[in-house]
């Protein structure tokens, strides 16, 4: 097959140009994203051979190795791993198959601080495309494991690459940099010095279970013919706490999230007795830009006495700590276990409830540490974190411990269940709550009138999980959750006498004419029509009855693909508003007719507006309007 020329997809052209026009202040990360690349390769060689035994592939001295040749100022990065076939080249190097590859764009160029320049390539699974940094062409070869036939894949970055086969390539994967000319004036940045590439490698990738081997060539070479070993390759969490530093944990947790920034948190685990295993795991700092899609990789690395045996162990800890990132290192499974077989596993389901507690455990302590830590932690994560109020009963108490809600208590900061209930007045006997859009949204509902009035407290949730969860919760402390836009509300009667309940029977005998007749007129919409007592300013509000759906939940189980059907909302008069009174007044003068039936559908049409909806006839709701608007000029 000949040689052949293939423009870059528009993304990955654009991504090629940021790297070679990088300013970064650090690029040594590139050899550790093509090291972490090679490390990865040799796994899933290890990991198919295990699975197949009759693949045709050698995994008798799995390694990686550094060549540098100084004369040449290349430095080749080459592994003995599972490889990439003609097509996996084109597909995986010449696009960018990643749905944040915009967003990646976007913080990339965005990236201010020192500490960001490091490495917002390997979150994104770009790492190849460092290379261009320090080189000004790339040569890859490589041979699928298996496979008779190579592939050479050539770019100078420049909005174009060569692909073609070639015959004699060796089982695996080595990228060759050219390398950019030496400066003079900056050794630091020299990748044809043995000492240099030593650092890198001490520094970002001690802790790779493969040997990572270095030859040196060309002239003035400071190292010996024979091939070095550059790392210690002794699995941190083997090893004694005291004999690993915070900087080596943070570089194994890069490694493993694929992440720029230190981890959050570090959590050591090792358990023993009948079944034995030791685990590190990570809380990480932000929440990856594909958290909530359904190709989110979730899960830990799963070892077998040091073995790799597979990444993103979904078995191991539950969906919604799926942020979490780690290594679980098991003494006594076996090396061939499947997927399968851990979903039915005896001792994995005792790991897994295990390691659950203790994340959450750990959430808990920095929760009472209320330190900034928490507070990027929740921000970052508390809403997945809620899922597991839906689907984790066991556990429910400690999340609802760690949680926080934001609320009309306090502007800026968020609350706990526990310091909600420490608040309550005096006769208050549940937890009150609105969802919606935003906080704003929230804070300018009908709904909200009479407790901001009256000063009650009302937390404010705006996550989609969050209709969920209340309902699968139902109370906390003995004190229910009850939503202000759900069922009937009686705050004038708290704490009052009996002529608070005198007054209101008046009132309802006034109004019963009117509520009686709008509820047949707006019957097709409407489930009932009612005086309201929490509202204080607006003249309507729409209701869900006390054990019915909401709209947002209604629509959110039909995306899901449930059909629902769809519930009748209740239509709340405000008796003290000017427009309420004086439709009351002219239904009790004149009865019903046009001019009032066009009203109270108007009424009914800004109620539905004002949480946010929208009337079922725009069109119509808009030329009553007009013509009303019309009229009072």
């Amino acid at each position: 097959m000949s040689t052949q020329t293939f423009e870059f997809q528009v993304e990955a052209r654009q991504l090629l140009q940021l790297m070679i026009h990088s300013v970064y202040s650090n690029k040594d990360v590139f050899l550790r994203e093509l090291v972490s690349n090679a490390s990865d390769a040799l796994d899933k060689l290890r990991l198919e051979k295990l699975r197949d035994d009759a693949l045709d592939a050698d995994v008798s001295d799995l390694h990686i190795e550094l060549d540098i040749d100084k004369d040449a100022r290349t430095l080749t990065v080459r592994d003995n791993g599972i490889g990439m076939s003609y097509d996996e080249v084109g597909q995986l190097i010449g696009t960018i198959a990643n749905s944040g590859t915009a967003e990646f764009l976007r913080e990339l160029r965005e990236s201010k601080d020192a500490a960001g320049e490091e490495g917002l390539i390997g979150q994104f699974g770009v790492g190849f495309y460092s290379g261009f940094m320090v080189a000004d062409e790339v040569t890859l070869v490589t041979r699928r494991a298996g496979e008779g036939q190579g592939t050479r894949w050539t770019s100078r970055g420049e909005g174009t690459y060569t692909l073609a086969a070639v015959e004699d390539a060796p089982q695996g994967t080595s990228v060759t940099l050219h390398l950019k000319p030496a400066d003079p004036e900056n050794q630091l940045h020299d990748y044809t010095s043995p000492w240099k590439i030593r650092e890198i490698i001490k520094r970002y990738s001690d802790f790779i279970t493969w040997p990572i081997r270095m030859t040196s060539g060309g002239a003035g070479d400071e190292g010996d013919a024979a091939p070095e070993t550059l790392n210690s390759m002794k699995a941190l969490w083997a090893r004694p706490r005291d004999q690993v530093s915070e900087d080596e944990y943070h570089e194994l947790y890069k490694h493993i999230g694929h992440d720029w920034r230190d981890p959050l948190e570090t959590i050591r685990l090792q358990a023993e007795g009948t079944f034995e295993y030791q685990a590190l795991l990570f809380l990480p700092a932000h929440a990856p830009h594909d958290l909530f899609t359904r190709d989110f990789r979730r899960g830990v690395q799963l070892y077998v006495k040091r073995v790799f045996i597979m990444d993103d162990c979904e078995a191991l800890l539950p969906p919604y700590l799926r942020f979490v990132k780690g290594v679980v290192d098991a003494a006594d499974l076996s090396l061939n276990v499947s997927r399968e077989i851990l979903q039915q596993d005896r001792h994995i389901e005792m790991m897994r409830r295990r390691l659950t507690k203790k994340v959450l455990s750990t959430v808990k302590d920095l929760r009472a540490e209320e330190s900034d830590r928490y507070a990027t932690f929740w921000r970052e994560f508390g809403t997945v974190l809620k899922e597991g109020l839906v689907t984790d009963a066991e556990n429910r108490e400690t999340l609802l411990a760690v949680a926080s809600f934001a609320s009309t208590h306090d502007d800026t900061e968020p609350t706990t269940l526990q310091g909600y209930v420490e608040r309550m007045k005096d006769g208050q006997e549940d937890i009150y709550y609105l969802t919606g859009d935003s906080r704003q949204a929230i804070e300018n509902s009908p709904h909200m009138e009479a407790f901001r009035e009256r000063g009650i407290e009302v937390l404010l949730l705006t996550d989609a999980v969050d209709e969920v969860w209340v309902d699968a919760v139902g109370e906390f402390d003995g004190k229910k959750l009850k939503s202000v836009a759900k069922g009937e509300f009686d705050l004038d009667a708290k704490g009052e006498d009996g002529a608070a309940d005198e007054e209101r029977e008046k009132r309802n005998e006034a109004y019963a004419g009117l509520l009686e007749w709008m509820g047949k007129h707006l019957g097709e919409d409407v489930k009932e029509v009612r005086l309201s007592s929490r509202l204080t300013v607006s003249p309507a509000c729409v209701v869900s009855d006390a054990h019915d759906l909401t709209p947002a939940l209604e629509n959110m189980y039909r995306a899901m693909g449930q059909e629902v059907p769809r519930a009748k909302r209740i239509l709340e008069l405000n008796p003290g508003h000017a427009l309420v009174k004086g439709l009351n007044a002219a239904y009790t003068e004149h009865g019903e007719g046009t001019g009032l039936a066009e009203t109270a559908e108007l009424l009914y049409g800004l109620a539905v507006l004002a949480e946010g909806g929208q009337p079922k006839e725009p069109a119509r709701f808009v030329k009553l309007m007009a013509e009303r608007l019309e009229r009072a000029l």
